[in-house]
């Protein structure tokens, strides 16, 4: 066997160890970078960006140093400009001058990294439209970033920026600036100049007040500046003419704050030190939706509460409320109160633990009912048929209620006594109703919101697409499995309730619904959606689908921006993990825009 054996001094894994180390960046992935004109890199491990990356325009192909032919697909020299770099997830402590070799690009992705600080070069990026900048460790943000007039979304989340340069208002076409998450105990007054701006964030900062040059942003829709140290707000919020969203929750207010705005449909300031609600300041909302005063220090509710007809839900959770008073019940739209955590009295916690109808039906009994003219001679309101219905609520609430009578169909004696009535809510919930009522249609020139919750409807008749008024409509706990077609029609529709119902796929007609802002489809059998057609829904703000077949969730659901709510837990899926979805609708929609293929 000696003569098998080779001399000591011979290495046995040196043919490996002349194997050159794989590139940074794939030969490959730079080829087809040249003809798409997009370079993905997240998530490599990069310490740097790779010279060949910044010179990508500039040097020619190896390939075009040899004697190589080339195909019409592979002419280096009819490449596309980079537009596209994604650097996201890597290790990046530093951004090269050379970034200016590149200046077609229109997305500049860097969020996810160790970035300390900018090159002034970025300046040079004159058609850069999306900035990503989140999760960095950025102190300062160059004042070279500031003359990029084309950018268009700016997001700075998660830094340690501790103030803005005042050139931050020549950014003048920008439409998302998201500054959450750093040390800002400032704003530069040039931010009422962003007037395309439509979403500002400046959660979680130190900021102690407001410019009054907020008043400018003529088109933000929502504005959110909870987490803050703020102990008053500008009453010159009210002038932003397009607000429909104000967090202000996590603050040091004791007031409630003065905003006369026309348009603001949600208010949430919960856990800061509010003690007192004036007539005044609530009667100046007359557009709210949703009201939420949770964790404070209130102590009574006005009388006068019934002037916000428009109110939805209201949030009372955790204050120091000890009575209600029985108006509450008069507000017409009222669907969700909340008032766990109160000392009560006069109300046993069991009515409590019975839900808002009940709350409120409880409210409504404690106001006593006015005795019908005698003036009004014969009426219909006097006739003994009608004994079981409540005139009352007709004629004062436009409320048309036969709801928790175990009935099949509605008595005609229900309708009768609406006629001639102005009747903009019907509720016939908790009923064994198996079609829709035909004479519902009697009430369309007026009825905006329908309660059929709790029945046992297996099909939605077409007839109710003739209700073109309809704001809010409840399908809940039913047995549907398909919506009629015809009710693309109703162009004001802004929700729909088709929890626990038997739909094994997103309602079609729901995608052409422009209007819609809140759909709830949970505890279905939904097997999946279609995120493209759901981004047409520039509206939809709420989207429950939690509970249902989801086996996987299309990235490109992140791309669903107007959304504010999405539930997707109690579904099948396994990506993303459970850990992610319970972060929040912000970080799961940020998580699925991170997977999406270039």
């Amino acid at each position: 066997m000696s003569r098998f054996k080779r001399p000591n001094k011979t290495d046995s894994l040196a043919g490996f160890r002349e194997v050159q180390t794989e590139p940074a960046v794939p030969y490959g992935l730079l080829k087809a970078a040249r003809k798409s004109g997009q370079l993905n890199l997240s998530g490599r491990g990069l310490t740097e960006v790779p010279q060949n990356v910044y010179r990508l325009n500039i040097d020619p192909p190896e390939e075009a140093q040899q004697s190589v032919s080339f195909g019409e697909s592979d002419r280096w020299w009819e490449q596309s400009d980079l537009t596209k770099l994604l650097l996201s997830s890597n290790q990046l402590t530093e951004l090269s001058d050379d970034i200016k070799l590149l200046p077609g690009l229109t997305t500049l992705d860097l969020h996810d990294n160790q970035l300390s600080s900018l090159p002034s070069a970025v300046g040079e990026l004159q058609e850069l439209q999306q900035l990503r900048l989140s999760h960095n460790q950025l102190k300062t943000l160059p004042v070279e970033v500031c003359t990029l007039k084309s950018l268009r979304s700016l997001t700075l989340q998660q830094n340690l920026l501790e103030s803005l340069p005042e050139e931050l208002g020549n950014l003048e076409n920008l439409t998302e600036l998201d500054l959450s998450n750093n040390n800002l105990k400032c704003l530069p007054s040039s931010l009422g100049d962003l007037t395309c701006l439509q979403k500002l964030s400046l959660c979680h900062n130190k900021l102690s007040c407001l410019p009054d040059s907020l008043a400018r942003l003529r088109n933000v829709k929502l504005l959110d500046c909870s987490n803050n140290q703020l102990t008053d707000v500008p009453s010159s919020l009210s002038e932003m003419p397009v607000l429909e969203q104000l967090y202000l929750r996590h603050n040091k207010l004791r007031l409630f704050p003065k905003l006369a705005s026309p348009v603001l449909k949600e208010l949430y300031v919960g856990n800061n030190q509010i003690e007192q609600l004036e007539t005044e300041q609530l009667a100046c909302l007359t557009a709210i939706s949703l009201l939420e005063l949770r964790d404070n220090k209130i102590k009574s509710l006005p009388e006068q509460i019934t002037l916000m007809n428009t109110l939805t839900r209201l949030d009372l959770t955790n204050n120091d409320v000890s009575t209600l008073p029985a108006s509450l019940s008069l507000l017409p739209n009222l669907k969700v109160l909340l008032l766990e955590g109160n000392p009560l009295r006069g109300i046993r916690r069991d009515l409590l633990t019975k839900g808002t109808n009940e709350l409120l039906k409880y409210l409504r009994g404690r106001i006593k009912e006015e005795p019908e003219s005698v003036d009004e001679g014969n009426t219909a309101m006097t006739l003994p048929s009608q004994a079981k219905v409540n005139v009352h609520n007709i004629k004062t609430l436009k409320s048309l209620t036969y709801s928790e009578k175990q009935v099949s169909e509605i008595p005609d004696e229900v309708f009768d006594a609406a006629a001639d009535q102005v009747v903009t809510t019907v509720n016939f919930s908790r009923n064994q109703l198996t079609s829709v009522p035909s004479r519902l249609v009697e009430l369309q020139s007026s009825v905006s919101d329908i309660n059929l919750g709790f029945n046992r409807l297996s099909c939605c008749s077409p007839e109710i697409c003739k209700l073109l008024q309809l704001v809010h409509i409840d399908f809940g706990n039913n047995q549907l499995s398909d919506l009629p077609p015809e009710l693309k029609n109703l162009t004001k529709l802004r929700s729909i309730t088709l929890n626990y119902n038997r739909f094994k796929s997103f309602p079609e007609v729901l995608y052409q619904i422009m209007s819609l802002e809140t759909v709830l489809l949970g505890n279905n059998q939904v097997g999946g959606v279609d995120p493209s057609r759901l981004q047409k829904l520039v509206h939809l703000s709420t989207l429950d689908l939690s509970n249902n077949d989801l086996l996987s969730i299309p990235p490109e659901l992140g791309l669903c921006t107007s959304l504010r709510c999405l539930s997707l837990e109690g579904n099948p899926f396994r990506t993303p993990r459970a850990a992610i979805v319970a972060k929040g609708t912000d970080a799961l929609l940020e998580y699925l825009r991170s997977r999406i293929p270039t």
